[in-house]
């Protein structure tokens, strides 16, 4: 087996967020073909209990380093003072960059895989010349700076602005050094490319995927909302600004239009870590938070309507594909969408205006005498094509190839 260096700026296990879903699937997959020497950070205290879940999954050695979110901010504060980009200081750590200086000098290291740009900074020097470099960015995260910007004022649209700006310098940088440079999504790929245009033959792109035995419909779970209320979902880690956006919005400004013409509708927000403003969305009629669950798919099963109201996104959407796995219409806005090709069928439930997402929504529950009991016909057909969208083209073993073609090719 070849040795393979894998930074990746979360700890991969357990898979409860977006990207360490895909970063887990990924070391899987590699894990079979390599002797993986893993390196990353540990930012959620809870996850100290898997090192040696982590440890189990890979044959060569392993670095596990603390991140204190607070300290790290401080720290990336250095930025301004360097000219980076404040998300590389975020993640600079000296018994990091020692690991890895000494895993690219004793072992026979061929290829060299980052996960998140910002771990790049330990593997761009001489030592690792003779390795094959590949970095996921998943999303082009200098455009998500620039989409958060765009919502400030003052010093902080500032900071934010110079942020996407000297992140983007930094992404060019990377794309033009490594070997090959992966996104989540084939927009996304096409995205960097014009941004990127001098390495565009170096850009490629690997989908997600959905664990389709886990996330079936044809399991069975216990309904854990209340039967006299007809159920909206929303789910995700409730700490990350995207979503606190999607859900306050969603509540403020949508929710009360489908609550006028159905008035026991209740919207539910599924995931840990709400933030201040998200708990107190609950002193509003028709919501609750939940907060987080040890298993999301029942709130996932017996929803009417799983919604995803996103403003601010780039990629690809694991909620919005959860949903459509487990056989749930989805009602989301383009942000949302983006990267997923729909079929025309479910483009109809596609909209980013206030109005029209209420409307999108009340018609999945128009169901006449059904209301109470069951999908309407036209929340039938948007389940189904959202399931068959899924089985074909979000498997995990079947994306993770173009991985393999790019080390190997």
């Amino acid at each position: 087996m070849e040795d393979l260096l894998f930074l990746s700026h979360r700890i991969p296990y357990p898979p409860n967020k977006g990207d360490k879903i895909r970063s887990y699937h990924l070391l899987q997959s590699l894990a079979k073909r390599y002797r993986i020497h893993l390196a990353c950070f540990i930012d959620n205290p809870e996850d100290w209990q898997y090192v040696e879940a982590n440890k189990g999954m890979i044959a060569g050695e392993s670095c596990f380093i603390a991140l204190n979110p607070t300290l790290a901010k401080f720290r990336s504060l250095s930025g301004f003072l360097t000219d980076q980009p404040l998300t590389i200081p975020y993640y600079k750590d000296r018994e990091m960059a020692r690991f890895i200086k000494q895993i690219l000098a004793e072992k026979p290291i061929k290829k060299i895989v980052v996960y998140s740009a910002a771990l790049s900074q330990y593997v761009l020097g001489q030592n690792s010349l003779a390795a094959k470099k590949v970095v996921d960015f998943v999303d082009v995260d200098s455009d998500k700076w620039l989409q958060y910007a765009k919502d400030m004022w003052g010093i902080k649209r500032w900071v934010f602005t110079r942020e996407a700006k000297k992140l983007l310098t930094y992404e060019r940088k990377l794309a033009n050094t490594f070997n090959a440079s992966l996104f989540v999504s084939q927009a996304e790929a096409e995205l960097f490319k014009t941004l990127a245009p001098e390495s565009s033959t170096k850009i490629d792109y690997w989908e997600n995927g959905v664990d389709q035995q886990f996330f079936s419909p044809t399991i069975k779970h216990e309904n854990p909302y209340p039967q006299e209320k007809i159920p909206l979902v929303f789910t995700g880690a409730m700490g990350y600004r995207p979503n606190v956006d999607a859900v306050v919005w969603f509540a403020e400004k949508i929710l009360p239009l489908i609550r006028q013409k159905i008035n026991n509708t209740e919207f539910f927000i599924v995931g840990g870590g709400a933030t201040p403003q998200v708990q107190q969305l609950e002193q509003l009629d028709g919501v609750t938070v939940v907060g987080g669950v040890d298993d999301i798919r029942p709130y996932i099963a017996h929803a009417r309507v799983a919604v995803a109201p996103l403003r601010i996104a780039r990629g690809i959407q694991n909620k919005v594909l959860e949903a459509m796995a487990m056989a749930r219409p989805v009602v989301a806005t383009q942000q949302a969408i983006e990267g997923i090709p729909l079929p025309k069928s479910l483009e109809r439930w596609v909209n980013n205006g206030e109005a029209e997402f209420a409307k999108n929504v009340l018609e999945l529950l128009d169901n006449n005498a059904e209301k109470q009991n069951g999908d309407s016909q036209l929340a039938k057909e948007a389940a189904l094509a959202g399931l068959q969208l899924v089985k074909k083209q979000y498997n995990w073993e079947d994306n993770l190839k173009r991985v393999l073609q790019v080390l190997e090719g």
